[in-house]
């Protein structure tokens, strides 16, 4: 962690990292990298509102979602060499429940279908890698298999599989925005509510951000899934496999061999 991140958030030493993601506490926040300033800019004010949204909705309950606050840096800035802040409650933990991070994801997803019904322009104009994953997992297969055929043997003949299961155009319904990186990213507050940080943004389907929440557990979705759901972990796993730097292709194939996918 770079020391002018720390002090342009003014924040403290790295206290440890959130188990299962890549974010880090640093006293009352958790800072995240990978953000673009383009995206975050846009969406970071609109998270914000949705958060104190959630706190503040009149007959909440005891379990209600909660979502972390954006913090700005102290010079204003959203994001500080690809690193953004939201807020560390005392007493939070981590959620080690899948199935509860799926349910918090579900419930963040209704909220985000109302509170950002139109795709920010933002995210179409990203060129990281993961967003180029993202491009390749819903494109063609040919251009998806000749991607993964750089990647090395493994990793080309696990992506070579997951095609029968790709139909072109997607069944997978309407996009909207969804948090890309759920797993690690749902933790429970001392009353027991979900609260999820460090949104990754992707405007896709909800099926899928939960195939790629459920590859990190890994979890069922369903019970024998369906062709949609074989759909939604094929390219899930795609999206995982050309996005992470040194991706182990076993340990997907198990991993969705563990939830149905054959």
């Amino acid at each position: 962690m770079p020391d002018h991140v720390l002090d342009l958030f003014v924040a403290p030493a790295v206290d440890r990292p959130l188990a299962g993601s890549r974010s880090v506490v640093a006293g009352d926040l958790v800072l995240s990298p990978g953000h673009d300033p383009r995206v975050d800019d846009l969406l970071s004010p609109m998270l914000a509102r949705l958060a104190v949204t959630l706190d503040e909705r009149p007959g909440r309950v005891p379990g209600a979602l909660r979502l972390a606050v954006p913090v700005p840096a102290r010079d204003g800035s959203w994001v500080v060499d690809g690193w953004a802040a939201t807020r560390w409650e005392p007493g939070t933990r981590e959620c080690e429940d899948p199935g509860v991070t799926l349910a918090a994801g579900r419930l963040l997803h209704a909220e985000l279908a109302v509170a950002v019904p139109r795709p920010p322009e933002a995210l179409a104009r990203r060129t990281d890698a993961w967003a180029r994953a993202e491009r390749l997992a819903f494109g063609p297969v040919a251009d998806l298999v000749a991607a993964a055929e750089g990647r090395g043997p493994a990793v080309a003949g696990l992506v070579g599989r997951l095609g029968p299961w790709l139909p072109e155009p997607t069944g997978l319904g309407p996009s909207q925005l969804v948090h890309a990186a759920l797993a690690g990213n749902v933790l429970l507050d001392p009353g027991g509510s979900p609260v999820v940080v460090d949104v990754t943004p992707a405007w896709r389907p909800v099926r899928w951000a939960e195939a790629v929440c459920a590859l990190g557990a890994p979890t069922r979705l369903v019970e024998g899934p369906t062709r949609v759901e074989r759909e939604a972990l094929a390219r899930a796993a795609a999206y995982r496999l050309l996005g992470e730097e040194r991706p182990d292709a076993a340990a997907y194939a198990s991993a969705l061999e563990a939830l149905g996918l054959p």
